[in-house]
């Protein structure tokens, strides 16, 4: 048995991952000599610090697949977010696309004719696992090439001790906070500048995930990145106001700290939050663990909209997808292993996300395997909430140029409507081409 290396270089450099031919009694047998296939994945980074990286779950993903199939070799290589679609994107421009990747868009090579199918690369079982919603967001013209990996939805989280100290909440309260209004969420950030928090409301616009915190305000004004007829609209009125407020109420009064918010990473505001530099932000699931790891003590509530009325909240998937690299039996067999329960859970688990099959949703719902009790608030909100528009070909195109824009429009003396009416004219003109 062969083995290569595991690295974590510094930032920004790409965790590398190289799982060489073990032995073993293999689905796909018959595979040795000249005849092995090498699969080269391309993964994001979930973690947050080299000792819980994505590299180590793939290299026991990729260490029990090559026992059960020898011939078939696996290179992994995992990216941060803010680096590993452009890498991907890099790579097939070159000629060279990965076998696998696991990122945050599909469409655009879907409708370019680079990836394989769903039913071109799974069993039954696998394929018939997914959730209907995430399955069918995976589709282009009703054909599934986008593989759900795994999903996440968005809550509030405040500092329990800040908002106390500041008067927001009482300090024995024991029913938690739930403001319904933006304007109940300005009226705690400004009590919470008042008792000196350095960050009241940590607003992440930097290119780590600006087009999630971006929809979530959207959707929050009743707004969003697309109307009901799946076309962009993303320089509506509702938008446009929505963006105003964060201009003139949240960044133009001080309540969002001393950092641009277009230069703020949502892990920036994360490890901020943990050191109890934050008062509210909004955060995904994984934050439970990261939060609860520093000891800060937390609510979690959803994110109060313009009126105080209901809208619908913000689901996130991250993706898999094949491309036609002449492997398909070869990468399918490895896909099938990923969605395997126990493997789906384990990654799930880790990071306090939310699985993306039948059997791994139940599991959460039943308390099993491990997940965090509180992951149930955010999966009572993934059957409901709006995913990125992610069937457009020219979505990845749309969130790079929100990633590259949004924060300007935010700061003193942005202009929201140019901004937002920019990316709608370059998202309209790539949707029709």
């Amino acid at each position: 048995m062969k083995r290569r290396y595991l690295s974590l270089a510094a930032s920004g450099a790409a965790l590398c991952l190289t799982a060489v031919t073990l032995t073993g009694c293999g689905a796909l047998g018959g595979l040795t000599g000249d005849n092995e296939v090498t699969l080269r994945v391309v993964a994001a980074e979930y973690g947050d610090n080299p000792q819980n990286s994505s590299a180590t779950y793939w290299k026991t993903l990729a260490d029990g697949f090559e026992k059960a199939n020898p011939g078939i070799n696996v290179e992994v290589s995992v990216y941060s977010w803010s680096e590993v679609d452009a890498k991907v994107a890099e790579m097939v421009k070159a000629g060279k696309a990965p076998d696998i990747a696991q990122i945050g868009a599909y469409a655009d090579y879907a409708e370019a004719g680079k990836l394989y199918t769903a039913d071109e690369l799974l069993s039954v079982k696998t394929e018939a696992d997914f959730l209907g919603p995430l399955a069918d967001a995976g589709k282009v013209k009703r054909v599934q090439y986008g593989l759900p990996f795994v999903a996440s939805t968005r809550l509030l989280f405040y500092n329990e001790k800040l908002l106390a100290d500041a008067g927001v909440i009482a300090k024995d309260a024991r029913n938690g906070w739930q403001p319904k209004s933006w304007a109940e969420l300005e009226a705690a950030a400004k009590k919470l500048k008042g008792a000196g928090v350095q960050t009241p409301f940590a607003l992440p616009l930097g290119r780590e995930e600006a087009q999630a915190e971006t929809m979530m305000w959207m959707l929050a004004g009743g707004g969003g990145y697309t109307d009901n007829e799946e076309q962009y609209s993303i320089d509506s009125a509702e938008n446009v106001k929505a963006l105003e407020f964060l201009r003139d109420k949240m960044v133009g009064q001080g309540l969002t700290g001393p950092a641009e918010p277009g230069r703020t990473n949502r892990q920036d505001a994360f490890d901020a939050f943990t050191r109890g530099e934050v008062g509210m932000l909004n955060g995904h699931p994984t934050l439970i663990k990261q939060a609860a790891g520093k000891g800060v003590k937390f609510g979690m509530v959803t994110m109060p909209t313009l009126d105080g009325g209901e809208h619908s909240a913000m689901g996130v998937a991250d993706w898999v997808m094949a491309f036609k690299n002449g492997h398909p039996k070869e990468a399918g067999a490895f896909l099938d292993h990923l969605y395997q329960a126990e493997n789906v859970t384990a990654f799930t688990t880790k990071y306090d996300l939310l699985p993306v099959t039948t059997t791994g949703y139940r599991a959460v719902q039943a308390g099993k395997g491990g997940a965090a009790p509180q992951l149930k608030t955010f999966l009572d909100a993934l059957p409901s909430s709006r995913l990125y528009p992610v069937g457009k070909k020219s979505w990845a195109g749309v969130s790079e140029d929100i990633k590259q824009n949004i924060g300007k429009s935010v700061q003193p003396g942005g202009q929201p409507a140019q901004v937002l009416e920019q990316i709608a004219g370059a998202a309209r003109a790539a949707d029709r081409h």
